[in-house]
């Protein structure tokens, strides 16, 4: 199974020799990038069932992204996974694999909150905006440039309700071009103080040398909205606002030097974070290896079921011939009947099985099984090892 994201590309094998599966796995790459494989050697590393396991859970916590606690890489190991199942390059090994690595995941953004600080100047923009003024359904922003970090700032803040976006760009066609991608309007540069007395929230980001928004101009046009509260964001360096029209009474300022220290803030609070979900990930590796070291008695107990259900119907369809006419109730206490008992004398052999295959004595109870109820099972093969090569920053 691949996962590839902005800047990792992983191959995750079960497989049951170990030294072929990591050859394979290079050779493969080394295909596939036209690559001398001595090249690959050099540029890959492996991990191997324990800390393999332990990557991915990591990997879909967040916790091995550039960005500390992020979702988006919950999504590509679901979609990774779910392309590898469909084009079936999957082992039942991994399919466990990955579908509990998606549960830690979860989990790990449920009990942790690990996600929900910004740690992006533009999501941190739009905190500041919710700490603010509230509720941000029904405001309105005006926003000056349509760089990267503009758009990205449109982004969250329609996604937080915001839904009257104006846009002012020196470059009018990128300003529509942004505009309209969030359902919003255009406007001319030279038009942006009638609109910015309208607006709830200004973020500014040009990319000019000078000052565009002066404290002159925002006072005149403050003037005609007595009591307006706008909230002003200058992410822009060097700056894009006067910083003097901070003295303008309803004027609320920030630069990115104050968001800056949000991020900072924000990040130290995700490490802590971290640091609860490194333990539920250990508690979940723990879960899933004792999971995983259990699995070589599954073909026994099946096996075993098997050979007691043959029974259970050959006895059942005996005993009913017998007995002769019956009513349908009557057939079906007799059916549920023969399955409870069955059921009950299997359970303390087959729980105990289990119980025994997580210590040293657990082949040995396997085979013993196997023995006393002849029971055909194939040869037990040797446990998938669990592998995780990795092409170090994406780099072939």
């Amino acid at each position: 199974m691949v996962l590839f994201t902005c800047n990792r590309t992983e191959v995750y094998v079960a497989s049951r020799e170990l030294d072929e599966g990591i050859g394979v796995v290079q050779n493969f790459l080394s295909r596939k990038s036209g690559t001398d494989i001595s090249q690959i050697k050099n540029y890959t590393y492996v991990h191997i069932l324990y800390d393999a396991i332990r990557h991915l859970f990591r990997v879909a916590s967040g916790l091995d992204s550039m960005v500390l606690g992020e979702t988006e890489i919950l999504g590509q190991v679901r979609s990774a996974y779910r392309t590898a199942y469909t084009n079936g390059s999957t082992s039942s090994c991994l399919n466990s694999l990955f579908q509990q690595a998606i549960t830690v995941g979860k989990k790990v953004h449920r009990e942790t909150a690990i996600d929900q600080n910004a740690v992006s100047v533009s999501y941190a923009a739009v905190e500041l905006a919710r700490q603010t003024l509230g509720d941000l359904k029904g405001r309105s922003v005006l926003i000056l440039g349509a760089g990267k970090i503009s758009e990205l700032s449109v982004r969250y803040l329609v996604a937080n309700g915001v839904n009257g976006v104006i846009v002012s760009n020196r470059s009018y066609n990128r300003a529509l071009e942004l505009a309209r991608e969030f359902g919003g309007r255009a406007v001319r540069f030279e038009e942006l103080y009638q609109h910015l007395i309208k607006s709830d929230i200004v973020i500014s980001c040009t990319g000019a040398p000078h000052y565009v928004v002066h404290h002159r101009q925002v006072d005149e046009v403050l003037r005609s909205r007595p009591g307006a509260k706008i909230l002003i964001v200058d992410i822009a360096v060097p700056r894009d606002i006067d910083p003097a029209v901070a003295e303008l009474p309803g004027i609320s300022l920030y630069d990115i030097d104050d968001l800056q220290y949000i991020v900072d803030r924000n990040i130290a609070l995700r490490r802590q974070m971290a640091v609860d979900a490194e333990g539920i990930i250990e508690d979940e590796l723990d879960r899933f290896m004792k999971w995983l070291g259990t699995q070589f008695v599954v073909p026994t107990v099946s096996a075993l079921k098997q050979w007691a259900e043959e029974i259970k119907q050959k006895e059942l369809r005996r005993a009913l011939n017998r007995l002769g006419e019956l009513a349908p109730h009557d057939r079906k206490v007799i059916g549920s009947l023969v399955n409870s008992i069955v059921n009950q004398l299997l359970h303390v052999p087959i729980t105990r099985l289990k119980d025994y295959a997580l210590t040293s004595k657990g082949h040995l109870y396997t085979e013993v099984l196997q023995v006393l109820f002849d029971l055909q099972v194939e040869e037990e093969q040797d446990r998938e090892y669990i592998l995780k090569t990795m092409i170090d920053g994406g780099k072939v």
